[in-house]
């Protein structure tokens, strides 16, 4: 559907203010539908997030700065995100052996499963964009890497 029919708007300054609105509900659009797949896994799609990093870590531990630093959503708050994972049994926090000040992060093998069951169900997700073909998906990917350069 047309912008302009989702938001009842029909005029706009400019095609790149067009475009900015166009992204930023676009965005919210993509995100409520994460939010409803991920519910029933437990986790947040920040948490989600984290675990990725981790597993990509795996089996070599990370810290709350790489880990904030690979973050797609970079206003999180990675050490509380961190916590409410350990607390679910899917993150371990041991001190780093190199830094007594650091805190090495590992993700458990309840988390690996939790990935698995998740990355066994992400066609689900997928299939918001089986409108879009690989060349259109990636003109797109260009165009906003092309954005944000």
């Amino acid at each position: 559907m047309r912008i302009e029919d989702e938001i009842r708007q029909n005029k706009f300054r400019s095609e790149r203010q067009k475009l900015i609105i166009n992204i930023s509900f676009t965005s919210n659009w993509i995100n409520s539908h994460v939010l409803r797949f991920l519910k029933p896994f437990g986790i947040s799609p920040e948490q989600y997030n984290v675990l990725r990093i981790l597993r990509g870590q795996h089996p070599a531990p990370a810290t709350v700065n790489l880990v904030r630093d690979r973050m797609i959503n970079r206003m999180s708050n990675a050490s509380r995100l961190v916590e409410k994972l350990r607390r679910k049994g899917l993150v371990e926090r041991t001190v780093c052996d190199q830094d007594r000040r650091a805190v090495d992060l590992l993700i458990t093998g309840a988390g690996l499963d939790l990935l698995k069951q998740i990355d066994s169900e992400t066609n689900k997700l997928e299939k918001l964009f089986e409108t879009v073909t690989r060349e259109e998906a990636m003109k797109m990917n260009f165009l906003l890497d092309k954005l944000r350069s």
